[in-house]
């Protein structure tokens, strides 16, 4: 069978590239095309759009790349309608997503929606789009079965594919000597810097991320570095300090504690016992913080508290995102064993929320068989 599959940004192209390694041992015969990015490539099928030519989020940067989005849609509907598929995979990404859901929905694709978009935070009238397009929807928080019970819709919650992809990695410890010595790193403790993926994301964090250096001389700060991201990029930001590219996990596994840019990464650092600090700030803060109350339909924004359902860390929004704000808080995780071990504690229920097992491989079996029908 024929499987198109969506993917805008790298968290995408990981869990995309996951299921599609589990629909070929459910399909002998399965053949994809697909907008993502090198993960889905290395699964094998034909790449038609990287990831990096779509991610494209806040609204100045839509407003600035609004040609670029319609060329992108424009060939996405093409390339679609000549390749004719059995399916439509989406992985979140709804902006985009969720017009090619009503697109195919037009043409008589199936579609199915694999990690749902997070209307339960904010725009949550595409919940009705969700309900009009998407034939199935296969859901990774536990929390999202009775928020879309609220509108009659639903879904099928398969677990959460970062617990399945980490949990080899939860209780094991690898040897920090030999990391610093691989990364040609101090032996400072180390504080572990995820700025995101996008670069005015990481443009609008890094900077005051980097800042908290001089306050904290006996640790050594490390960026974690974006898939798909020049190392020379980095350079604009600081000369000195390092950058690890395609390690990320083990170099949480490496810190002490972190600042964490809201999104998935957020969860994965739970799951490997990191304290952190979230932040989130982008373009046109003034009015996202005055809108805030209007476009943010949760108490927290961090996948951390959210899954929780109560504050485990400590989320700092926009203006908020200030160095004094971010010490005062790394000072209670690095020096306070207390405040520390509570936030520990707060990542262990989060994992038992959790821990249900192959996520993939449930929504690659449940998706062949629903064609077969």
């Amino acid at each position: 069978m024929k499987y198109f599959l969506i993917a805008g940004e790298p968290s995408g192209d990981m869990h995309a590239a996951t299921l599609m390694e589990e629909i070929k041992k459910n399909d002998d015969n399965a053949t994809f095309q697909y907008f993502g990015g090198d993960l889905m490539q290395a699964q094998g099928g034909i790449l038609l759009k990287h990831y990096r030519e779509m991610a494209f989020m806040g609204i100045l940067p839509v407003v600035m790349n609004i040609r670029t989005i319609k060329k992108n849609f424009d060939a996405c509907k093409k390339h679609l309608l000549i390749f004719q598929p059995d399916v439509l995979i989406l992985v979140d990404y709804p902006g985009f997503n969720l017009r090619m859901a009503k697109f195919a929905k037009e043409k008589s694709i199936p579609v199915t929606y694999y990690i749902s978009p997070k209307v339960w935070a904010w725009k949550t009238k595409r919940v009705h789009q969700i309900k009009a397009y998407v034939d199935h929807m296969y859901t990774i928080f536990p929390f999202e079965t009775p928020f879309y019970e609220k509108y009659n819709y639903k879904v099928n919650y398969v677990g959460n594919p970062l617990y399945d992809l980490l949990k080899p990695k939860i209780d094991s410890k690898p040897d920090f000597e030999e990391f610093t010595s691989k990364y040609k790193l101090s032996k400072k403790p180390i504080i572990a810097l995820l700025p995101g993926s996008r670069d005015h994301e990481i443009k609008s964090l890094l900077p005051t991320m980097l800042e908290l250096g001089k306050h904290y001389p006996e640790y050594q700060l490390v960026i974690s570095g974006a898939p798909g991201k020049d190392p020379g990029f980095y350079k604009q930001f600081s000369t000195n300090t390092p950058v690890i590219f395609e390690n990320t996990y083990e170099l949480l596994q490496n810190s002490t504690a972190s600042i964490v840019a809201s999104g998935t990464a957020t969860l994965e650092t739970a799951l490997l016992k990191v304290p952190q600090v979230v932040i989130y700030k982008m373009g046109m803060g003034w009015l996202l913080e005055k809108l805030r109350s209007f476009i943010l339909k949760t108490e927290f924004f961090s996948l951390v508290n959210l899954v929780a359902e109560k504050e485990v860390v400590k989320e700092l929004f926009q203006s908020q995102v200030t160095v004094e704000n971010l010490k005062n808080e790394l000072d209670k995780i690095l020096s306070d064993e207390n405040y520390r071990s509570k936030i520990l504690e707060g990542y262990k229920q989060i994992e038992e929320k959790l821990s249900t097992e192959g996520a993939a491989s449930k929504t690659a079996k449940a998706i062949v068989e629903s064609l077969k029908k």
